[in-house]
């Protein structure tokens, strides 16, 4: 997702007094009820319903999931949906009871226990009846076909529900539950950024649908085991019934399109075929119309179909608008490696706000604008579109590449806003770079640390986009060598695609790349545990302080202990390496010289003393 404090950019904003923030978050209660999350001097309350939705509690890690195969119904004019979601699960750890999601203003119809390897067919959880348009269905038939055992119980807390088991489901076995449910979801105010359903009107007055949920959960309209540490191994379907005059666009190819007649609707059915984070997963109905191109990547001949999904009064625009995707993607190849969705292929589908990064199927509604919904000062007055290519880089950072939990989605927005940077110097050339990232920098605000709390889910601020892209930049200009900075991108990259990680891991295979790319690099290039703890977990940045006294030049670092960064300085405009550490240290000047520091390459404070 693009940068949710852009309005920083764009007006003007009240600064608030920095807080120092100690370098670790400690929990101080027990998670599984209300608990608190304390620093030296800052206390983060959190309730028993945020650790339902962000701690791994044996319920949850107790299973990992395979497959989903959802079908959802979706009645524009109700503004309600109702459909069924199978869980395909495998057992890590044998249990009688799993926890899953779905937001407590859904109503849960149903629950199967479904083994069909054992031919079981029985209901866990049912309904006495159901109401859809004020009508009441009664589920009594249906339960009596499938009697309930008593020994098998069911509740709901908060948004998460859970199911036991009369006997325990063993360490790997496979099992799958279908979940029935219905209601009206939350509707979106402000989307992407609050989360929710998009119900709308396209300039012709046909129903325009759409859903975005990150951050929020995707338990918001469809039921699942909603954290990002379990992406379904084996992919999904994702089958959408929609009116006949309307088309539904989802995740990965369409397999399946089927009519019903007798009720004037419509199901689509489409595979995703890789993993797939739930916030990803996504709906579009609308009035589309579509055209169709291919991409041929510059490291083989594999061909990527290209497929575009817009409003039929945009077509022409779009055509013209939507080139910049090949250029964008073989840039993104060259730095980062191959697309990584190459058998669902690449889609931008119009939506009715302003876009989101919905795996090998992007939101997009951009106006077919340069920069930011036609502001470019925000891109520093570059002719490209932000939305296209900020959310295509989530394609590698964030869709590929996953955090376990929110609090180290800086490895999402962090990465992909450095792929801005990547992309306008491919396109626009060296300098430019140097003056897109200078922009980035000015929206960076210090207040308090990339890196969220764990277990809660909770994430930091904006500064995750643009202050730990200016980190890689940081990184980048400590290494001082271009060829192995973009080998420790791709190399970060293939090793983590398709995986959920954590930020210490991404930490560690940078350390480790660094120190196994020479002997002596690693010492040259600074502590690289020490750096990041100092740029993730701390909301101050490095401060650099120096004095000029009696043609000596003296200077230290005030940061965390241990922070031992190199930085180049300018005297008489000639580069010159130091380095820093806490302790004062000093280099032999001439009367007269100049001297500065380079700070557009570093991301640190800088103060004379006289």
């Amino acid at each position: 997702m693009f940068r949710f404090l852009l309005f920083f950019l764009f007006s003007s904003c009240v600064l608030i007094p920095k807080k120092k923030t100690s370098e670790s978050l400690i929990i101080e209660k027990d998670i599984s009820k209300n608990s608190y999350v304390s620093s030296e001097n800052n206390i983060y309350k959190f309730s028993r319903k945020d650790s339902l939705r962000g701690f791994l509690f044996p319920e949850r890690s107790c299973f990992d999931v395979q497959r989903y195969d959802l079908y959802v119904s979706v009645f524009p004019d109700k503004k309600f949906i109702k459909g069924y979601n199978d869980i395909n699960f495998n057992v890590v750890r044998n249990t009688d009871k799993i926890q899953l999601d779905l937001f407590d203003n859904m109503s849960i119809d149903r629950v199967y226990y479904i083994n069909k390897n054992k031919g079981i067919n029985k209901v866990i959880h049912s309904r006495d009846s159901i109401e859809y348009f004020n009508k009441k269905i009664d589920l009594g038939e249906h339960v009596r076909r499938h009697p309930l055992e008593a020994s098998e119980t069911y509740y709901r807390e908060f948004n998460s529900f859970f199911v036991s088991f009369k006997d325990s489901l063993i360490e790997g076995t496979n099992h799958t539950l279908r979940v029935y449910y219905s209601g009206v979801p939350i509707e979106a105010k402000r989307p992407p950024w609050d989360g929710g359903f998009s119900w709308d009107k396209d300039d012709n007055g046909q129903d325009w649908v759409a859903v975005s949920c990150q951050g929020i959960g995707a338990s918001l309209w469809w039921p699942n085991k909603d954290h990002q540490s379990d992406e379904p191994d084996q992919g999904m379907t994702i089958s959408v019934e929609t009116p006949d005059n309307l088309i539904a666009i989802s995740n990965g190819n369409l397999k399946n399109t089927n009519f019903i007649d007798t009720n004037q609707r419509k199901v689509y059915v489409w595979d995703v075929t890789y993993p797939i984070n739930n916030y990803n997963v996504t709906l579009n109905i609308g009035d589309y119309i579509d055209f169709y191109d291919s991409y041929h990547s510059v490291l083989d001949s594999f061909q990527l179909d290209l497929s575009y999904y817009v409003m039929s009064y945009n077509l022409d625009r779009a055509k013209e608008h939507f080139q910049i995707v090949k250029p964008m993607l073989s840039c993104f190849e060259n730095y980062f490696g191959e697309y990584p969705f190459r058998n669902d292929g690449y889609s931008l589908v119009e939506t009715p706000y302003l876009g989101m990064e919905h795996q090998s199927a992007i939101a997009y509604g951009n106006n077919y604008l340069f920069g930011y919904n036609g502001n470019t000062n925000f891109t520093a007055g570059l002719d490209f579109d932000y939305i296209i290519i900020h959310e295509t880089g989530h394609e590698w950072w964030g869709n590929s590449v996953t955090s376990n939990d929110i609090a180290d989605m800086w490895i999402h927005e962090g990465f992909c806003t450095y792929s801005e940077v990547v992309f306008v110097e491919c396109y626009y050339g060296y300098e430019e770079m140097l003056k897109y990232v200078s922009k980035q920098r000015k929206s960076i605000r210090n207040r308090k640390p990339i890196q969220g709390v764990y277990g809660v889910h909770n994430q930091s601020g904006g500064d995750m986009y643009s202050k730990f892209s200016f980190v890689l930049h940081t990184l980048r200009s400590v290494m001082d060598n271009d060829d192995k900075f973009f080998e420790l991108i791709r190399n970060i990259y293939q090793q983590f695609k398709y995986q959920n990680i954590d930020g210490k891991e991404v930490v560690g295979c940078i350390k480790k790349n660094i120190d196994n790319m020479s002997a002596d690099l690693g010492s040259y290039y600074g502590n690289m545990n020490i750096f990041f703890k100092q740029y993730l977990e701390n909301s101050e940045i490095p401060l650099f302080e120096y004095k000029i006294d009696n043609n000596k030049f003296i200077y230290r670092w005030n940061a965390i202990k241990g922070f031992n960064m190199p930085l180049q300085i300018l005297i008489n405009n000639h580069q010159k390496w130091i380095y820093p550490s806490s302790e004062w240290k000093k280099i032999k000047i001439s009367k007269g010289d100049s001297l500065s520091v380079l700070e557009e390459k570093f991301l640190i404070n800088v103060k004379k003393f006289n």
